[in-house]
């Protein structure tokens, strides 16, 4: 099964490297319009997720990703999808390119089968509450009339994308201030994932005596509460520091007769560990599947988390087997429980092999992660293991990730190195911080 996995990965990776090769050799050539299409590069050798994966390599650099979405529409004839619509319009929106996104929906609208979707404006949202426009991303959801979105979905993805980017009071003034209730009770039909998402809202925000009076709240106008809601709150009690309090709701849910979802007792086997120890929390791992719970990823990553916290690696690292065995696919954050409290560069960079060949490629913050950890160390060898490894994957690097490679030169005398590194990162357009060894100044970018 897994030999089969990374054979399709590889001939998507092939395809990729095809791809983006084309792509660098007509950019370099200042002809991205006036090129023959390559013989390997038609529609038939490549699908939407090749193209979806290529977007992504140019996240970080808005213009290439541009260029390279209008290059394979018109030099390799590919037919864009609302899936690549999306990805390109979430990263305009990062850097807040929303002229270009509102052109690319409205070109969207007037070709057949490529509608706008939820998704889109979900993506919307999401950007212009990251830049906090907010009224720019309420009055969207006023426009959605067009597209005949203004619905319940669109409603509770815009209070969700509020509440996600910290605008939470925005969000319960949208909700339920003056004449908005009426609104609120038009759009969603059940209040309580209103309430829910709102009290997650305040949980994001840290506001302990906010969640607390919320969830009082929800009782004195007789909102309902799920699972949902009382998962939330567990969760709220675990990180202000009272995950007792949260296994007492745990056990308070028992006596009422909830039955407990993967989600709920994903919480509850975290506040355990934290308020007994890893090893009532695995109990509660075990009586979970007793109960006929199938463990999901989230619930392998908190006990391996819980392990490595308490210095039982080894005892991990038989988690991690007993996860493939239950076919049950370690992600990113899986190997982000190991890379923290791992403390030799040599296991560090085997593991990291480890999580590639398996098939789990690392995010960005992966490359930083380890490269701060390594820069700390004063390791300078493995740094470059690491963004060697970034750059072969295809990863363009962020201003973090050369913040943690031009760290890492300084600490090591290493001036003209870091220097050159500095100035690659400025011409990217990135943010740099000032850096008195290199005599710089605070200089902005995209």
């Amino acid at each position: 099964m897994l030999s089969s996995i990374f054979s399709r990965r590889l001939n998507s990776t092939q395809i990729l490297l095809r791809l983006t090769t084309e792509f660098f050799s007509t950019k370099s050539a200042s002809h991205l319009h006036s090129q023959t299409p390559n013989s390997q590069l038609n529609p038939q050798n490549f699908d939407t997720n090749t193209v979806l994966e290529t977007l992504s390599l140019y996240r970080n650099d808005w213009k290439s990703a541009f260029d390279f979405f209008n290059w394979v529409e018109t030099q390799c004839e590919f037919k864009h999808t609302t899936e690549t619509y999306n990805q390109m319009i979430d990263i305009l929106g990062k850097f807040f390119e929303f002229d270009l996104s509102w052109d690319l929906i409205y070109k969207m609208k007037k070709t057949p089968f490529l509608m706008p979707n939820h998704v889109t404006f979900r993506i919307l949202f999401k950007r212009y509450l990251s830049a906090h426009l907010v009224n720019e991303a309420i009055s969207v959801f006023d426009r959605l009339e067009e597209f005949n979105l203004k619905d319940e979905i669109s409603y509770c993805h815009l209070v969700d994308a509020l509440c996600e980017h910290k605008h939470v009071i925005e969000a319960q003034e949208f909700c339920f201030g003056k004449n908005m209730e009426v609104n609120t009770e038009l759009f969603v039909k059940n209040k309580t994932k209103i309430y829910n998402l709102i009290l997650r809202g305040w949980f994001k925000m840290g506001w302990w005596s906010k969640c607390r009076e919320f969830w009082e709240e929800m009782d004195r106008k007789g909102v309902c509460k799920d699972l949902h809601s009382y998962s939330i709150y567990m969760n709220i009690l675990c990180k202000s520091g009272k995950p007792w309090k949260a296994e007492k709701l745990f056990k308070e849910m028992k006596k009422k007769g909830i039955t407990l979802d993967v989600v709920a007792y994903n919480t509850v086997i975290h506040a355990v560990g934290l308020s007994k120890g890893v090893d009532f929390a695995i109990r509660v791992y075990r009586e979970m599947m007793e109960l006929g719970c199938f463990p999901n990823v989230v619930t392998c990553n908190t006990v391996i988390k819980l392990l490595c916290l308490n210095g039982r690696v080894r005892e991990a690292y038989k988690i991690l087997d007993e996860m493939w065995k239950k076919n049950i696919m370690p992600d990113v954050i899986t190997y982000h429980c190991f890379f923290g409290y791992l403390e030799k560069p040599t296991e560090i960079l085997w593991l990291l092999d480890r999580m590639i060949e398996s098939g789990v490629w690392p995010r960005m913050d992966t490359y930083v992660m380890l490269m701060r950890k390594f820069g700390r160390w004063g390791f300078l060898r493995p740094v470059f293991v690491v963004w060697k490894k970034m750059e072969e994957h295809g990863c363009t690097p962020d201003e973090f990730a050369y913040n943690a490679l031009i760290d890492a030169l300084i600490d090591k005398g290493m001036l003209d190195m870091a220097r050159k590194y500095y100035e690659e990162m400025l011409a990217k357009g990135l943010s740099a911080k000032p850096r008195e060894e290199l005599r710089t100044k605070v200089v902005g970018g995209g």
